[in-house]
């Protein structure tokens, strides 16, 4: 009776291993997408800068320019702020699964070592496990 406690608990273990590989899957996945939308947000700035650079009406060495150019680094740092925000609760979620993937992994094998143990006690007592 005891052997499929244990067994029914490592299978409970094996399911929340599961679960949250899968939650870890999904936090790398919008890691991933954090990163590309940064490096496209990075690349639209750098793309505006230039234009506004060689701009005719509002360009380098007019009035307006450094109005202009100060309010495009201003939205840039806020959508930065933004995606870095948003990488940095990912990598807390990411942490916090992790731990529990490792506190899950502790748990299964101190099971499986007192289901070993267990087994053992059967064949060597000849099937009785409770003494």
């Amino acid at each position: 009776m005891a052997i499929s406690n244990f067994q029914e608990k490592l299978l409970f273990y094996t399911k929340q291993k599961s679960l949250i590989s899968s939650k870890l899957s999904n936090i790398q996945m919008q890691q991933l997408s954090a990163t590309k939308d940064t490096a496209a947000k990075q690349q639209a700035y750098n793309q505006q800068l230039q234009e506004l650079y060689y701009d005719e009406e509002y360009g380098y060495g007019t009035d307006e320019y450094s109005e202009m150019l100060l309010e495009l680094q201003n939205e840039h740092e806020f959508e930065l702020s933004s995606l870095n925000a948003w990488e940095s609760e990912l990598d807390l979620q990411k942490e916090n699964l992790e731990t529990q993937l490792n506190e899950i992994n502790g748990y299964e094998s101190a099971w499986q070592k007192l289901l070993l143990t267990n087994i053992k006690n059967d064949f060597v007592y000849g099937g009785i496990s409770g003494k």
